[in-house]
């Protein structure tokens, strides 16, 4: 068999590779090794798939080449993903400011890129094995379980090593060291913290209590909600955080963000001097919250008015609540992690067309690259770029 181009992987870039290189006029294959394709995007936004986010910019991106993903971003921008939405009857909703969801099931989106995918005559096999990929006299040669393919261009867009129970794996990189090719080192991305000890008894008590929060690793600061879980902490602004996180680092959470505890509580002692500090913390955070960091910083008896409360005691609970210092144990790794932090490293990759430089019968795009993404669609468009960029340059 030959065609124009063959791209590994049906997920969200090589989906979107595939129809713009069939659109242009080549003969296009795309393999996967799933029984499904778009496996990510049908698990993606709690089933409804965050497929953009209207104020993406290369900000929002993580790489140690920053300037990568630029051209493809400008190229392809989340109105033209809402065209496309739009052009196949999709409703969708905006919950987060800039966020857009499906209005009923990420189901659509896949729907949508296989019509496409249909409409510009490219083949899509599934359940598909690659053994060998091997260069070959200017053209590429796949060794797979459905026989030898011979291509044109071969457009690698596997994905990372982000939830491994729905396939992923370390195919792309192996692929890109073997054409020598360097790979930035991995690391589970938007991905929940675990705590240990008395901490991870201490979240699990709290499991499901949400609040919104300023979390801060280093000079990176979050302002998003975070969630107790059995485990330890969730939630979109742990997500954020873990993606700038290194083993060993502790985190800093405001449990008030925008507001100075220090003020609030000498006011409180001044005005309400008979109030409990507990029942004062119910004014600001959920009740449970607001009872377990009294227990667990015990100042003074129970019933301990705030009248009674020292200067250097209310400048303790200030600090706990504005500056609450945690080191996690670890995260869930890649288990439940969303995205890949690295992968191919983009120095030797053109941000026009995807193609690895002294051999462009080679390309990667999407999750694969040292491309990542924040929380809130980004990664999708990131994918929806680098897979139209790709598709029209093959």
């Amino acid at each position: 068999m030959t065609y124009d181009v063959v791209i590994i992987g049906a997920g969200a870039a090589g989906l979107m590779c595939a129809a713009q290189a069939g659109y242009a006029g080549k003969r296009v294959l795309v393999i996967d090794h799933a029984k499904k394709a778009g496996k990510k995007i049908l698990m993606s936004g709690g089933g409804r798939c965050n497929f953009t986010n209207l104020g993406t910019t290369p900000q929002h991106f993580y790489s140690s080449n920053p300037y990568f993903c630029i051209s493809a971003l400008k190229r392809y921008r989340p109105e033209h993903f809402v065209e496309l939405v739009e052009r196949h009857g999709i409703d969708y909703v905006e919950k987060t400011p800039g966020q857009l969801f499906c209005a009923t099931s990420a189901k659509e989106i896949v729907r949508m890129l296989l019509t496409e995918c249909e409409w510009a005559g490219a083949d899509i096999r599934l359940s598909t094995q690659i053994t060998r990929v091997e260069e070959q006299g200017g053209a590429m040669r796949l060794t797979t379980s459905m026989g030898s393919i011979d291509a044109g261009v071969v457009v690698v867009a596997s994905g990372g090593l982000s939830i491994p129970t729905m396939g992923a794996s370390s195919f792309g990189y192996d692929l890109a060291r073997q054409f020598g090719l360097a790979v930035q080192p991995t690391t589970p991305g938007l991905v929940p913290f675990t705590l240990s000890d008395q901490w991870k008894a201490r979240a699990s008590d709290l499991s499901g209590v949400s609040l919104p929060v300023t979390v801060s690793v280093g000079a990176q600061r979050f302002n998003e909600p975070m969630l107790f879980t059995h485990r330890g902490l969730s939630g979109p602004g742990m997500l954020q955080a873990s993606s700038v996180w290194a083993p060993g680092e502790a985190i800093e959470i405001d449990l008030l963000p925008q507001q100075d505890a220090k003020a609030l509580l000498h006011h409180a002692r001044e005005h309400t001097p008979k109030r409990q500090l507990a029942t004062w913390l119910m004014d600001y955070l959920p009740k449970r919250v607001a009872q377990s960091l009294c227990d667990w910083y015990p100042e003074g008896h129970d019933r301990q008015p705030l009248a009674q409360y020292s200067n250097a005691q209310l400048e303790r609970w200030s600090a706990r609540l504005n500056r609450w210092q945690l080191k996690p144990a670890g995260t869930e790794g890649w288990r439940t992690a969303e995205v890949t932090m690295g992968g191919v490293d983009t120095q030797a990759i053109s941000s026009k067309t995807f193609e690895v430089s002294g051999l462009p019968q080679l390309r990667f795009i999407g999750e694969v690259l040292d491309v990542t993404g924040e929380l809130g669609g980004y990664n999708f468009q990131w994918a929806w770029a680098s897979g139209v960029a790709c598709g029209q340059a093959c």
